[in-house]
């Protein structure tokens, strides 16, 4: 007998009749099991389940009409994942945990979904391995990735979260790194190739916890003060405008939330903008600290990871902690509600 705690969402009676009609058909059934395993296309799931295009849609539209799916669109694909509504959300998890792993065509379904992310993780490495001279030449540049990643994770403690956002989220290195750290997490990036490379690394390593999207660095696909910790990962310097990044990050943070920074010192290495894209070169802790503040943060704590031996060539990681104060939250809430005129009137 399954018995619902007292904490999990209610849903109205027509919402669970609509939900369980929409589940209470085998493919539909065998979608929600899939999508449990991580977000698939419909492409994906053509190659699993050997079902046409048109017929799969009609069971997707179904699904999401429900509320038990969601999807998003990332270039000309669209995914599909679990609902992340806690109601629905609940609901689809509690109907993928009791149907039985053990049943044939379950089974079935898992070893090609298996086939179908061995085949991404394929692709993608040979994209990783395309770009790996870059990447590789610029690490040599700094400290080692390992001391990188030690100061991150010291920086941000051992205090678990709810929801974690890495901005230009790369590879999703940050996404693993964090593992232990969030509840639930989401990477954007614009590049699809990279997209789809974090997205079989997320799979083999089994972060069912942790999602990839394509989005807006500038316009992040989130509402405000939803994020408890947001990470920048070196993605600043490949962008026009760090500041208005910064504000979006800031907007997405809750109240007593966190931003972790982590880029390059200022530096006079050229050839990273001729041959690598960087459109900065480096940042000053002022400059930073500028942003922050403008930002309705405030920079709660620097660290300095310079080379061993410094040259011409070498260059300084930094790290910059910043925090959204509640006053401040609350204060561009206000200015929100009641209009531009009055937030000009509370800063004179």
């Amino acid at each position: 007998m399954i018995e619902a705690p007292e904490t999990r969402q209610k849903l109205s009676s027509r919402d669970l009749v609509t939900a369980l009609k929409a589940a209470a058909e085998p493919t539909r059934l065998r979608i929600l099991v899939l999508l449990k395993g991580g977000e698939l296309n419909v492409k994906d799931l053509m190659q699993i389940l050997r079902q046409s295009q048109p017929r799969l849609s009609r069971h997707l539209k179904l699904l999401f009409e429900s509320g038990l799916v969601e999807r998003f669109r990332e270039g000309s694909w669209v995914y599909f994942r679990l609902s992340e509504r806690a109601r629905f959300g609940e609901l689809a998890q509690l109907l993928t945990e009791i149907v039985d792993a053990g049943d044939p065509g379950i089974a079935r379904d898992r070893e090609r979904l298996e086939a179908v992310k061995d085949e991404r993780e394929q692709v993608a490495q040979t994209y990783f391995e395309d770009h790996a001279g870059k990447w590789d030449r610029i690490r040599s540049l700094h400290v080692s990735e390992a001391e990188v990643e030690a100061a991150m994770l010291e920086a941000l403690g051992q205090e678990r979260v709810d929801l974690l956002v890495d901005l230009g989220t790369g590879t999703g290195r940050t996404l693993e790194l964090f593992a232990g750290n969030y509840e639930r997490a989401i990477g954007f990036d614009v590049n699809q190739a990279m997209l789809a490379y974090a997205r079989a690394k997320l799979a083999q390593s089994g972060l069912e916890k942790a999602q990839v999207r394509q989005g807006d660095i500038y316009n992040v696909a989130l509402e405000a003060d939803e994020a408890d910790v947001v990470v920048m990962h070196q993605v600043m310097h490949y962008l026009s405008d760090p500041g208005v990044a910064i504000s979006e990050a800031a907007r997405v943070i809750r109240p007593g939330g966190r931003l972790l920074i982590v880029d390059f010192a200022p530096h006079q290495v050229e050839f990273l903008r001729e041959r690598h894209a960087h459109e900065r070169l480096g940042f000053s802790t002022e400059q930073v600290s500028d942003w922050l503040a403008g930002s309705g943060l405030k920079l709660s704590a620097t660290r300095e990871l310079a080379p061993g031996q410094p040259d011409g060539e070498r260059l300084t990681v930094m790290l910059w902690l910043a925090l959204k104060p509640e006053l401040a939250a609350n204060r561009q809430k206000t200015a929100r509600q009641v209009g531009r005129g009055t937030e000009l009137l509370q800063e004179t």
